[in-house]
């Protein structure tokens, strides 16, 4: 275009467009004006274009397309106007002046009021009904092209504001020019900004209804800034993924019926100071060396105080950022399961903390907390408790499960916190609740999230699974939702950590020897219902930490002692019906508690120190446990199945020894015994199936190679004619002090193979 043809179109062609109704004018101002797009913007009208910009602290907006620049003329308080001579409105774009001359200061920049919402009906709709599984898809800060404008589209869930306006560093967190509208009684409120890309960091500034301003977090960020910067900043994917055959072959496993033998991790102080990809190339090698099939990372969603471990979340929508980017962080899951390992995730969605730029009274009433401050408050950890009763929060926690196992293709998700969810008196006294409308002090609301939840979840992604920490003996967490019993369906987890079996073999554990005959039943008490959910058995961070002391440091006697006594535990952890966690460090035997800061004392396995022999003997025996465990089915086959376990000697307190036989599909036996005593017993008789005529050594802790004494059974145990145990016939193995024998039938020589003649 000539100079000539811009100064006739600038100087001659803007008239004086009309007043802005005052009420509109005030409500932009203050950020309380639910349709900014019917005032800003272009649209036609008679005699030309009506252009309305808002943008304070600007001297000149100046509108630009093609064949034409136009400078709007100012109407004070930010207010730029005027009618241009087109007959329809064209694509324009807007420069912004700020310096006090032509040239100075200048940006330019696409006007975010000329677009037509972009967001579709149907998304608002299913929003509306709590039925929106790809929230993510739909909410928060999403890059894209809207009418052929690459920008991004800001919305956000706020039905009791007054008002919201999107601040953030591109506008040098000032958002006055930059309101969103509403979307109806959906209570979306949305933006579309041309030319905002990936890395901007942003909050929204809402006004509540008592006229409050408040600066908060997205709910839906993808990405945040690192703590203790509070920020959330917009994302696009991109990562490539390279596990397709994993993905593939989860898809066709069933869990319960496969070996399930899990490392939980702190990611943060696993190998301090290393970030996701770091991570990437370390922890999948040293998981997959010691044979665990999963490891189950501490929450990994954005938290702002490190001291929680990351269950205070945030950002239930972004991996922490402490660790690098959500790419990163996906990088690290797909080098997991390119190495064979499965990928389990710790999940919150009973509780949230009250800080002021995160969820709580978002809009400036409560909004994802209960209405009720006695319902909302939780009473041990100074959060508050997600409003499972209404939809559009509930609506928010299943799509969130759906969001990591989707985007981030985690394989499962342990629930945190269940009993605090399903009871109204979890914590409280009387008075300090009220009972459901039967009377009862079950939370139907969630028990009814927990179902809708595990039912979606299952039914979208194939080979996920769920694992509930639920405290109590409620009835049905791993029961199918359809199956009701006492009233309720059952909550439809696929697994259930057994507190249980946990708190009372560690009671037992921290008794001396001599002490154990008394306390007998807490070893075999778990057997009492060991069928009645499908269980995993954890020593997790919960038990190494405040004073519980290390796994090492709960046993009696001296330090042979309690590594002889730590060697025979997990021993006997692993044969016994369920699947196996073990938190860090506690595979090579630390003795320190663990501490966030700081992480596993890696230093006990440098080969300088005196004492490393005795940690890397620890964890050599956990790489064979789970050498042995993998491949011996009877181990995990049947552990749902109350025929996979039979009791050998359940009884015998006086000596502190437990044995038993597991199965697998094909009766193929396995004996487990345990001697919880210091002495060692010489010709220990214990019945055996008929069927099998000798057994040999599978795995024994005590050997020298762990650290062991080294008494052992060198050579095949043959049955005698002897009865025993209910069985007509029996062995009679030497067993090692305070260690775990697991005994193999004797494998026969395969027959020599002759060549057809």
């Amino acid at each position: 275009m000539s100079a000539a043809t811009t100064s006739d179109a600038t100087s001659g062609g803007v008239r004086p467009a009309p007043t802005l109704p005052p009420e509109d004018r005030a409500g932009l101002l203050a950020g309380t004006h639910h349709d900014p797009h019917s005032c800003l913007g272009a649209r036609a009208v008679p005699g030309g274009v009506l252009v309305r910009v808002l943008r304070p602290y600007a001297r000149a907006v100046t509108v630009c397309a093609t064949g034409l620049r136009a400078e709007l003329r100012s109407e004070g308080d930010g207010f730029f106007t005027g009618v241009l001579p087109q007959p329809t409105v064209p694509a324009y774009e807007l420069l912004v002046r700020y310096g006090p001359r032509p040239g100075q200061d200048e940006l330019r920049t696409g006007d975010p009021y000329r677009f037509l919402p972009a967001l579709g009906a149907y998304d608002l709709h299913l929003i509306s009904e709590g039925r929106h599984e790809e929230l993510w898809q739909a909410l928060g800060a999403r890059p894209m092209t809207h009418a052929g404008v690459t920008g991004t589209r800001f919305t956000v869930w706020a039905p009791n504001a007054q008002g919201v306006r999107l601040a953030g560093d591109f506008n040098h967190w000032d958002g006055t020019a930059y309101p969103l509208r509403s979307l109806g009684s959906s209570g979306i409120w949305e933006l579309f900004v041309p030319g905002l890309a990936a890395g901007t960091s942003y909050k929204f500034e809402i006004v509540g209804r008592d006229g409050a301003r408040m600066l908060r977090a997205d709910p839906m960020a993808r990405r945040t800034e690192c703590p203790p910067a509070t920020a959330s900043v917009v994302d696009e994917p991109g990562h490539v993924w390279r596990d397709a055959e994993w993905l593939a072959r989860r898809a066709e496993r069933g869990w319960h019926e496969a070996p399930l033998s899990v490392y939980e991790v702190h990611l943060a102080s696993w190998r301090p100071g290393l970030g996701y990809r770091e991570l990437a190339e370390q922890l999948p090698a040293y998981v997959r060396d010691l044979g665990f099939t999963h490891v189950e990372l501490m929450p990994a969603a954005e938290h702002p105080f490190g001291g929680s471990w990351g269950y205070q979340v945030t950002g239930f929508y972004a991996p922490t950022a402490r660790l690098g980017s959500p790419d990163d962080f996906k990088e690290l899951v797909d080098a997991l399961h390119r190495a064979g390992i499965g990928v389990l995730m710790d999940w919150v969605p009973a509780h949230f903390p009250k800080d002021d730029w995160a969820l709580a009274r978002f809009d400036g009433s409560p909004l994802y907390e209960h209405g009720d401050p006695v319902r909302a408050e939780h009473p041990d950890w100074g959060t508050l408790e997600f409003d499972h009763g209404r939809r559009e929060v509930r609506n928010f926690l299943v799509a969130n499960a759906l969001y990591w196992c989707e985007e981030f293709h985690i394989d499962g998700l342990r629930v945190d916190a269940v009993a605090a969810m399903l009871y109204l008196d979890y914590s409280r006294e009387d008075g300090q609740w009220c009972p459901n409308e039967h009377g009862g002090r079950e939370n139907l609301a969630a028990v009814s999230f927990l179902q809708e939840m595990n039912a979606t979840l299952y039914r979208r992604c194939p080979g996920v699974v769920t694992i509930a920490e639920e405290s109590t003996a409620w009835n049905g967490v791993t029961r199918a939702t359809h199956h009701v019993e006492e009233g309720f369906g059952g909550l439809g987890f696929g697994f259930k950590w057994n507190m249980g079996w946990m708190h009372d073999s560690l009671v037992y554990m921290s008794k001396e020897p001599v002490h154990r005959k008394y306390h007998h039943h807490e070893m075999t008490f778990s057997m009492v219902y060991a069928y009645s959910e499908n269980y995993v058995l954890p020593i997790s961070h919960d038990e190494v930490v405040h004073g519980k002391q290390a796994l090492v440091s709960k046993m009696p006697g001296d330090w042979w002692q309690r590594r002889a006594n730590h060697r025979a535990y997990l021993g006997f952890m692993w044969a016994h019906p369920g699947k196996q966690l073990l938190f860090m460090g506690q595979e090579f035997a630390q003795g320190a508690e663990w501490s966030e800061q700081q992480g596993p004392d890696w230093w006990l396995l440098d080969p300088g120190y005196s004492a490393e022999p005795d940690h890397r003997g620890v964890r050599d025996l956990v790489r064979e446990l789970n050498a042995v465990y993998v491949r011996t089915p009877a181990l995990w086959q049947r552990d749902s199945d109350p025929a996979g376990f039979r009791w050998i000697e359940g009884d015998a307190a006086d000596d502190n020894v437990f044995a038993f036989l597991r199965f697998d599909a094909r009766g193929e036996p396995l004996v487990a015994v345990t001697n919880f005593s210091p002495a060692v017993r010489e010709g220990y008789r214990l019945g055996v199936p008929r069927e099998v005529p000798a057994w040999t050594e599978e795995l024994n802790t005590d050997a020298s190679v762990y650290g062991g004494s080294g008494v052992a059974n060198p050579g095949p145990l043959v049955t005698e004619d002897v009865p025993a145990h209910g069985h007509p016939v029996s062995l009679a193995p030497t067993l090692p002090p305070l260690a775990t024998l697991w005994l193999r039938p004797e494998r026969k020589p395969e027959p020599e193979r002759r060549p057809y003649a």
